[in-house]
């Protein structure tokens, strides 16, 4: 039985893989250190389907370093130490050449425990951690694990990587090389791959095999879907159109149609989606488009977050749905979303400007005296618990970062802090 065509095409060296260049191209932190030989612990983080688990068997195989696999959705603690014993005793080995490399495929579905399990082992190097992920690790792997370990961000590949991978494989592939190929047009094929190589080649597989023997492998816009069409499952139905899927969710919700919100939602539980990735992007989305227009938002999509844990499948997603509505037919507003970015950009720029003495803690005896604290005015001394004093580096006067956009939550703010602060064209007057 011949192997998936996504298999027999998998590269084994950089010369092969495709995409990803700036990980892998001339002079890249990835090159390098394959170059160099001395490859520290990284998480790859990206879509399916743009050779994250590709990579990382690249990178054992060109070092010559033992390598070893584990699985979160199948892998237990005991699996992790099992494994992380091996890796000492290689590592201890004078016939080993390079440190044992610890591949995990799925690191986010790791718990915390088992993620505790990684900890020594990777602190003290006796193992190289290569991760990969298709959620953000930043909510999904442990604090001291990120700190040991750089995360790299993988791209879905593009319209010239597909082109190239497509060519590669009708000329290269033992079977697909056999066959009478002609391309007449791929911008269906394109489009249903979704910058996804495994998917790309899954379709291809199935237009071989739909082929019969002598006729031609033909590839067009019309074929493409017509096929796809009638075999979902050759382009993986449990994660169909997925970034497409939760774009227009988040969309929608941004554009206040509960209506499309709940079809999109709907669309993503009957395909199998994490229900844990829905509530994490509804808290975001609350944060980001919603924000001050209402702040009850951000406290009902935690809330979802939560009440997702303790209840589970298949009524977490009435809660959801909850939530979507809410956030859909609620007021929006990014102007904190805004303000942070615009704070960060100028934080880029002045760099790390002096923190006015009078705001400085003042500890010790020698800060008392070298005017740390002093002169700070507490707020709640006076009327209103406000008193007007200057907040900012000298260096930035009261540079406005927030800027209220139109709804009644933020109207209000707004008039308050004109009647603390006065207008924009007095805020920079002796505090």
């Amino acid at each position: 039985m011949n192997q998936p065509l996504a298999e027999r095409l998998r590269p084994l060296s950089l010369d092969q893989y495709i995409g990803q260049t700036h990980l892998v191209g001339p002079g890249s932190i990835i090159r390098r250190m394959i170059d160099t030989g001395q490859v520290s612990s990284f998480i790859l983080w990206g879509p399916p389907g743009v050779g994250k688990t590709t990579l990382a068997k690249i990178i054992a195989n060109t070092i010559d370093a033992p390598f070893y696999t584990l699985s979160a959705v199948h892998s237990g603690v005991k699996d992790v130490r099992d494994v992380l014993d091996r890796c000492r005793r290689d590592a201890e080995s004078m016939f080993t050449k390079g440190r044992p490399i610890l591949f995990i495929d799925e690191i986010h579905r790791f718990n915390k425990s088992q993620q505790d399990s990684l900890l020594g082992a990777v602190e003290s190097g006796i193992v190289t951690l290569i991760g990969a992920t298709t959620e953000n690790p930043s909510f999904e792997v442990i604090r001291p694990l990120l700190s040991r370990a750089q995360v790299y961000t993988l791209k879905p590949l593009e319209e010239a990587d597909l082109k190239h991978l497509l060519d590669r494989a009708l000329t290269t592939d033992k079977i697909l090389s056999r066959r009478e190929a002609r391309i007449e047009s791929t911008t269906s094929l394109f489009r249903f791959a979704g910058g996804d190589a495994r998917k790309l080649l899954n379709i291809l597989d199935l237009l071989d095999q739909s082929t019969p023997d002598g006729e031609p492998l033909v590839i067009n816009d019309k074929i493409v879907t017509e096929r796809l069409q009638e075999n979902p499952a050759a382009y993986d139905k449990n994660s169909e159109m997925h970034y497409d899927i939760i774009s227009a969710f988040i969309k929608s919700v941004r554009g206040s149609d509960p209506d499309a919100a709940i079809y999109w939602l709907a669309r993503m539980i009957e395909g199998g989606e994490d229900p844990k990735f829905i509530a994490r992007r509804l808290t975001i989305l609350a944060g980001e488009d919603i924000g001050l227009a209402n702040p009850n938002a951000l406290v009902v999509a935690n809330a979802t977050f939560d009440i997702l844990h303790k209840i589970g499948w298949p009524e977490g997603r009435i809660p959801l749905a909850d939530c979507t509505i809410y956030l859909a037919t609620s007021p929006k507003s990014n102007s904190a979303y805004l303000a942070i970015d615009a704070a960060i950009a100028k934080v880029r720029e002045t760099g790390n400007l002096p923190v006015p003495l009078h705001l400085r803690n003042a500890p010790t005896s020698l800060m008392k005296d070298m005017g740390y604290g002093r002169d700070y005015k507490y707020a709640h001394d006076y009327p209103g618990h406000f008193v007007k004093q200057q907040f900012m580096p000298d260096e930035l006067g009261h540079t406005t970062f927030w800027q209220p956009v139109d709804n009644p939550s933020e109207a209000r703010m707004a008039q308050l802090q004109t009647q603390r602060w006065g207008t924009p064209s007095n805020q920079n007057e002796e505090k």
